[in-house]
């Protein structure tokens, strides 16, 4: 997203998607497969955050 995003104010927005979405953690085990897509004011789908197990390294 540029500085120019959401009519200059993307870092605002930026602020705003974070906020709701750490929020709305609390409805998830954050267990590997857990995720969910990430939505603008504007609902808009802007993204998408997974927990993925980690893997092994040789």
């Amino acid at each position: 997203m540029g500085e120019t995003a959401f009519d200059g104010d993307a870092a605002e927005e930026l602020g705003r998607i974070l906020r709701y979405w750490g929020g709305n953690l609390k409805h998830y085990a954050l267990q590997p497969g857990d995720g969910s897509e990430i939505y603008d004011s504007a609902y808009r789908r802007v993204g998408q955050w997974a927990v993925v197990q980690e893997q092994a390294t040789a």
